[in-house]
């Protein structure tokens, strides 16, 4: 959500911004928002007036009492509690002015950096660099359900019985793999000097508002009945919702933090959930990063996040690329934005197994989160990153690291966590 003050100076700036993210179905809401604060500020102003024309009263009617002049004192009493009468409905007015405002603010996308490419949809975002060289074996690399399968890792058909589709049971060592992965990527974060936290898995619809727009929350959430709860579809929900109403110490910041969780998602759209395997599901794990920092660091978190996610996956034989999300991609409350991408050697392109963020203050003025600073109060920024999203990493670094005889090969960096062993066999 954006600073009506800088919506009020800055209306044309708002407007290209909104053409720029090929929303043009709220160009409306800028002029809305303009009439809807003058006449705020009329309303509170008109309220002010009244409240101290109602102190003056009130003073003469003490002065009118001590003087024994009862009837001119019940006069003025008569006027005060007209007036008050006018302010119970003021008041009523402003709340519901101020709600009207606040819903169409929170409509509003945030104001996108100028470095973002200009685009309508992720068809159109930029690469911007590749790390590490896609290599095609020499042998037809199956599936990633199938390579599990070998390994006697994967059973969709009881957790469809179970739970439905969207849902799946890892077993042996493609489940030891799994969880080693989260371990490995947990570590790799707090030898970065990232806090680890372990974060609530359901939030509160007040949350849930604060750090993210209408339509994710509708695509994505899963609502608890009759609870006022939803399920988490990423930590950074939880994380960022941590520090809600809080005023945080400008010598503690930046908070860098990294934190593990379930999460869950409806999946509703155009994608759908994968009938045979599990690169989109309902349910999967993830490591995440969050930060919270003055404004003028935000460029350089956003920079060193994103780079840490590329870092963990060359440790594990994988070959990335970035790719710079452009206007249309992003989110309302972005920023800028950027995709890591994993190379997959079965389809020979690469697919998405991060994203990094920068919001701005967007999700600090939802939740009212502060820094105390020398100055006084300012808000601060946010930003999140994807260190390892699982299953979804799992298929690259199974893809990138099966051999032709079904057997997967254990990079270095994840041995210690699966016992030592180099290769895992097939099963028999």
């Amino acid at each position: 959500m954006i600073d009506i003050k800088f919506l009020r100076e800055n209306p044309d700036v708002v407007r290209e911004n909104i053409k720029k993210k090929f929303q043009d179905k709220k160009l409306p809401l800028v002029d809305e928002v303009i009439e809807l604060d003058k006449e705020l500020r009329e309303m509170r102003l008109k309220g002010d007036t009244l409240r101290a024309d109602r102190n003056s009263i009130s003073s003469n009617i003490g002065n009118l009492m001590r003087e024994k002049k009862v009837e001119e004192a019940n006069e003025l009493k008569a006027k005060v509690s007209e007036i008050n009468e006018m302010l119970v409905k003021i008041e009523e007015d402003e709340t519901k002015l101020a709600e009207e405002i606040k819903t169409r603010m929170m409509t509003i996308p945030n104001i996108i950096d100028n470095s973002v490419p200009i685009g309508k949809d992720d068809s159109e975002n930029v690469e911007v660099e590749r790390f590490g060289e896609p290599v095609v074996p020499p042998f037809e690399v199956p599936y990633h359900s199938d390579i599990m399968a070998k390994l006697n890792g994967i059973d969709k058909e009881s957790a469809g019985r179970t739970s439905g589709n969207g849902f799946y049971y890892l077993m042996g060592d493609v489940a030891r793999l799994h969880s080693a992965m989260i371990s490995y990527a947990r570590d790799f974060m707090i030898n970065k000097g990232f806090t680890y936290c372990i974060p609530p898995f359901m939030i509160r619809s007040d949350v849930v508002n604060g750090v993210m727009s209408f339509e994710e929350m509708d695509a994505m959430m899963y609502k608890i009945e009759n609870e006022d709860l939803f399920l988490i579809g990423t930590s950074e929900h939880s994380m960022i919702g941590k520090f809600k109403g809080q005023i945080i110490k400008e010598e503690e910041l930046p908070l860098a933090l990294t934190s593990y969780s379930p999460c869950f998602r409806k999946e509703v759209g155009a994608h759908g959930i994968e009938e045979r395997g599990v690169y989109r599901v309902h349910q999967f794990e993830k490591q995440e990063m969050v930060v919270l920092c003055k404004p003028e660091e935000a460029m350089e978190w956003y920079n060193k996040m994103w780079s840490y996610t590329v870092e963990f996956f060359r440790s594990l034989d994988v070959p990335v690329r970035t790719l710079e999300c452009c206007s249309g991609d992003l989110a309302d409350l972005k920023v800028k934005s950027c995709d890591i991408e994993a190379w997959s050697p079965r389809q020979q392109k690469y697919f998405e197994v991060g994203s990094c963020s920068t919001l701005g203050d967007a999700q600090a003025r939802r939740l009212s989160i502060r820094a105390k600073g020398k100055d006084g109060n300012y808000l601060v920024s946010t930003l999140n990153n994807t260190v390892l999203a699982t299953p979804r990493g799992l298929i690259a670094f199974l893809e990138n690291n099966v051999n032709e005889d079904g057997s997967v090969n254990v990079p270095v960096a994840l041995r210690p966590y699966m016992g030592g062993i180099e290769k895992i066999e097939p099963k028999k």
